[in-house]
């Protein structure tokens, strides 16, 4: 009479066996692809390939990205097509007299207010960094709400500087 443990043994062989069996095929698929991938490809011809790179001084990409101090621009970034969604880019160039400490600024979006008759905050943002100075630019949306609109920068302890007013309009 067969024991449980020669039972045990015997299924344990089986189990052992089909492993064995399924390694030795999935490396023998493996090697045949490998050969196939190698047997019709002849050697690829040598390409040359030369980088080249050029380093542009700091003043060169302000200057390009139209950010001059004291100045304010808005350019239109995506003119609103559904439920009046205009996106815009204001840009300004931020200069630190003390480039040893940080400076903050802030963005506001201002919205003329005929009832009133003054210019009254719609959007506001503010940052920062620590360098002599900065090309800064802000991305405000405006999502159906005609009017007139200015943008102000303004950094600490400095006057603020106010871009042309725009209108938008649906």
């Amino acid at each position: 009479m067969p024991t449980k443990s020669a039972a045990v043994l015997a299924s344990g062989t089986a189990t052992a066996a089909k492993l064995f069996v399924a390694a030795l095929a999935f490396t023998s698929a493996y090697v045949g692809f490998s050969a196939f991938g190698n047997a019709g490809s002849a050697a690829q011809p040598a390409t040359k390939l030369t980088l080249s790179s050029r380093e542009v001084p700091i003043t060169e990409e302000l200057a390009s990205r139209g950010a001059t101090a004291g100045r304010v621009t808005v350019s239109l970034l995506t003119s609103g097509d559904a439920g009046c969604a205009t996106s815009y880019v204001a840009r300004g160039l931020v200069v630190d007299p003390d480039a040893d400490q940080a400076v903050h600024y802030r963005w506001k979006l201002v919205r003329w207010s005929p009832a009133t008759r003054t210019w009254r905050t719609y959007l506001s943002d503010h940052d920062g960094f620590a360098a002599a100075e900065q090309a800064v630019e802000w991305r405000p949306q405006i999502s159906g709400n005609p009017g007139w609109y200015r943008v102000e920068l303004s950094v600490e302890s400095a006057k603020s500087v106010k871009s042309a007013r725009f209108q938008v309009s649906c």
